[in-house]
Formats: structure tokens, sequence, C-alpha cells
């Protein structure tokens, strides 16, 4: 009688349905970061010419933008953090297999930490918004709003960093780090949006299946 009462107290304190959730949930998230810093680091070097040759156009920011859907604001910023740490151990994971610290003398670094920015910031905004209870096209349009609130974010770091390294003016950093990307970072929140609750979906029920 005093063994059941005993685990009464301790079912009040520490509610058994809610721990192989919290396990669940996160094992989920960091599956997830190691994924999407694996991303990006197999879509990062891939990268063609764009009009200014100091500013590649990367697959990147579309890592970038699936780590953010998928990861709560720390593990989205994390899973980029853990990426750039790669590249500057010397693996060949930045813009045009190339890695190194010394990526930091180049015009275009800016955008490394602009990728942290674009993940976390659209988490933030997915996550205020609860668009993990929502439906799926509710949530498609979360991740919408916050791919462009965290692609600005990206712009930002990279225009500064861009200006500071060239000593041009703001329009001309916009002219060579922003407005030719405008298009091809479009196609890709709309690809992104379009992926991510896929995945999402996929991960949840392959989580399910491990832990019945």
């Amino acid at each position: 009688m005093r063994e059941t009462m005993q685990e009464n107290q301790q079912e009040k304190k520490f509610p058994t349905s809610k721990k192989p959730d919290t396990k669940r949930k996160a094992l989920l998230d960091m599956t997830f970061c190691a994924v999407c810093a694996a991303l990006t680091c197999v879509l990062a070097p891939l990268s063609i010419p764009s009009y200014n040759p100091d500013v590649p156009i990367s697959l990147a920011t579309f890592a970038a933008m699936v780590a953010g859907g998928l990861l709560t604001p720390r593990y989205a910023a994390l899973s980029q953090v853990i990426y750039i740490l790669i590249g500057f151990a010397g693996l060949p994971v930045f813009a045009g297999f190339t890695g190194g610290a010394g990526i930091l003398a180049r015009p275009s670094a800016g955008y490394l930490f602009g990728f942290i920015a674009l993940a976390w910031i659209e988490s933030v905004v997915f996550h205020c918004f609860g668009g993990e209870r929502k439906s799926v096209p509710v949530q498609t349009a979360l991740l919408v709003a916050g791919m462009i609130a965290g692609t600005a974010g990206c712009y930002i770091f990279g225009t500064i960093w861009f200006m500071v390294m060239m000593g041009t003016p703001l329009w001309t950093a916009l002219v060579s780090c922003v407005i030719p990307f405008l298009f091809g970072d479009a196609v890709k929140i709309l690809a992104a949006a379009a992926a991510v609750p896929q995945i999402r979906r996929a991960g949840k029920l392959a989580m399910g299946k491990r832990t019945a």
C-alpha cells in the first residue's frame, strides 16, 4: 500500500506519459540538427558564379532554410554553427569546395554568419506562432514568412561584411550581394517551404515507429 502511494506521488511529480514524448522530441531535434549540418556541408560547396565573382550562388541558403523549418531556434542555429566549425577545421564544405578559417578574408564571408541568422530567425517566427500545431497550409505560410525574414537577416550580414571588406557604399554592395540573388532565393524559399512539412511528418512517423 505504501509503495503504491509513493508511486502515485512520483507520477504526479514526473508524469510518465510526458517522459517518452520529451525524450522522443530531444532525440528528434538532435537527429535533425546533425542531418541539417550534414546537408549544409553537402549543398554549400555546390556553387556557380554570379554577377559578382566574389559572391557565388550557393545552395547553402536552402539548407539553412530547411534547418530553420525543422528545428527549434537553438538547434537551427547550432546546425549552422557546426557546419561553419567543420569548414574552419579545413574540410572543403564552403562554396567552391574550399575550407579553412582563411575564408574570413573573403568579401562573401559574412554570409556564413548570415546562415546562422537565417535558420534562427526563421525558426523563431515559425515557433512563436505555434507552427508545429498548425495545418500544413498555415505551416507553409509561416515558413515562407520566416524564410523571408531570415533571408533578410542573412543579406544584412553579407552586405555589411562586403562593405567593410571592399570599402564600397551601400548601393554598390546591394547590387553585388542582394539584387542578383533575389529570384534564386525566392525559388529556394518556395522549394524549402514545400519540402519541410513533408520532412517533418516523415521524421515524426519514423521516430514514432522506432520508439513504439
